[in-house]
């Protein structure tokens, strides 16, 4: 099927200032008896803010695989008389930010394969580094002609986990996960079906969430619990890392492929997960309140209200203010529909900037010293032009606090951030961003206090983005993840419609840009 809109969905407070864009969201759901496309429809619904630009559902009657998908966000690519045609007893689903992989109707998820017995539908959140490794396998294994996804433009690194799933004549679906998830690197959480089981797989590192859930009749996996929440299962457990899972008509069983050594994304904590859901046992908002009342007492101020930059930095800004004494006051409204959109505004509008989407509520800040929280800075355009619009709404003083240390790395298991060379905190310190935004102070909370406030062990998480401290090794840079980017000619050939490269985005091509 054709492509509606060009994906451009955002929800940047500034338009063209780009944050850190989230991973994606990955749904699976055995029950038979159940309709299972509702199911997944609304479980992509809860794991929207993991991905907006395109969404996809496949499911299976037992005979025969269907999958419908498309740019935007899942309510646009979704109606009723898509979801009826989708039957079956099971389905898994995927919405998607693009890392590896241009934002194209070609690589949207979930992919499909044919397997010796059937067919493959798979959806992967993170990102792989060896990406490289992976092309000369499928290569090796099954010649130099593109096939299924590839020969059909899909240039992601999940593109070639389905070809390598797909490819073995010789061994069941399961049995063949079996041999090629150890062999793969970085960060995947998976769900992957055929016409029969599904299947759930976890990264031996566990940096992207996944989770159990029991229906009634059935079994749901997701990236996090409130999609749970949404179809009525009940949370089990995590998938744990390094785990596959299989659910069939016979049950239930899990397998391991690889040892588990923890390294969980402390930025799901920060950023990237729903307030509602726990991760490792720890609740996420609980844990950003208490990294509020953590940059209380590492920076405090005098000041008349402490005020959160909606959504993601309200839960610190609660605990600032429950640990400094100082009030706790909504002085921003902001507009949840503008940027949710295939329309881009036009220059007037554009010149607008931040109010498309925040505007001062003026008698409450109006001759106030404000605390404004959030949850990271990355080029600072955005709290630059914050500050000046809440001076300009008549505060009296300005003082920023932010709920993560200065990201100053490049992450390669998932999120986009802007290249090193674009992150403020690179070139500056602390005290000169403040100058730089315009605010009165500036203060970020330490690195010990967000760990803290996460109550997992240091070693078991990953906080490279804000160290440079990579815990899954990563390749020599000219074959790291996003190997694919630029390269003339590549090991898997031309295929049949004339396809010559393969090209990631931007975001994996920024990845790449460290000093």
């Amino acid at each position: 099927m054709a492509s509606r809109g060009d994906g451009l969905l955002s929800h940047d407070l500034l338009p063209g200032e780009k944050g850190p864009q989230d991973a994606c969201g990955v749904f699976g759901v055995w029950a038979p008896g159940e309709e299972v496309a509702k199911l997944a429809y609304f479980g992509l619904y809860a794991l929207q803010h993991r991905g907006q630009e395109s969404a996809g559902i496949a499911t299976s009657n037992g005979e025969q695989l269907l999958v419908y998908k498309d740019m935007g966000l899942v309510s646009q690519v979704f109606d009723e008389t898509a979801l009826n045609a989708l039957t079956g007893h099971l389905a898994i689903g995927h919405t998607r930010y693009s890392t590896t992989g241009a934002s194209t109707w070609e690589n949207a998820q979930p992919t499909l394969g044919a397997t010796a017995g059937g067919t493959i539908a798979l959806g992967h959140n993170g990102n792989l580094t060896n990406t490289a490794e992976l092309v000369d396998l499928v290569a090796e294994r099954y010649g130099s002609q593109r096939r299924g996804e590839l020969a059909r433009g899909n240039t992601t690194d999940t593109a070639l986990v389905t070809a390598l799933l797909a490819g073995d004549p010789d061994h069941t679906l399961e049995a063949t996960a079996l041999e090629v998830l150890p062999r793969l690197r970085g960060a995947f959480s998976l769900v992957f079906m055929d016409e029969h089981t599904l299947y759930a797989a976890r990264d031996p590192q566990g940096v992207r969430p996944l989770v159990l859930g029991r229906l009634e009749r059935g079994w749901v996996v997701a990236s996090e619990m409130p999609a749970l929440d949404i179809v009525g299962a009940s949370y089990v457990r995590e998938i744990e890392p390094g785990e596959l899972v299989a659910i069939d008509a016979d049950g239930l069983r899990s397998q391991r492929f690889a040892p588990a050594d923890r390294a969980g994304c402390v930025f799901e904590y920060v950023y990237l997960a729903r307030p509602d859901t726990a991760i490792a046992g720890r609740s996420v908002h609980a844990a950003r309140v208490d990294m509020g009342r953590q940059l209380a007492r590492e920076f405090p101020v005098d000041a008349d209200l402490v005020i959160p930059v909606p959504e993601s930095g309200t839960p610190a800004a609660v605990g600032y203010a429950a640990e400094s004494g100082i009030p706790f006051g909504q002085g921003l409204t902001k507009n949840a529909y503008v940027g949710r959109t295939f329309i881009q505004p036009s220059q007037t509008l554009r010149q607008l900037g931040i109010r498309l989407k925040l505007n001062p509520l003026r008698d409450v800040i109006r001759g106030k010293r404000l605390v404004v929280v959030d949850d990271s800075i990355v080029r600072g355009n955005t709290q630059r032009a914050l500050i000046r619009m809440l001076r300009e709404a008549g505060a009296a003083e300005v003082h920023v606090r932010i709920s993560s240390p200065p990201v100053k790395w490049p992450c390669f298991y998932g999120i986009d951030f802007a290249s090193r060379a674009e992150l403020i905190a690179t070139g500056l310190g602390p005290e000169e961003v403040g100058q730089s935004l315009g605010a009165d102070s500036l203060g970020y909370i330490s690195l010990e206090g967000m760990i803290a406030a996460t109550q997992q062990p240091a070693a078991q998480l990953c906080a490279a983005c804000f160290t440079g401290s990579y815990p899954i090794e990563l390749p020599p840079a000219a074959r790291i993840g996003n190997y694919l980017v630029d390269q003339s000619e590549l090991p898997l050939g031309a295929p049949e419609d004339g396809l010559r490269t393969l090209v990631a985005s931007s975001g994996g091509a920024t990845a790449l840009e460290q000093p």
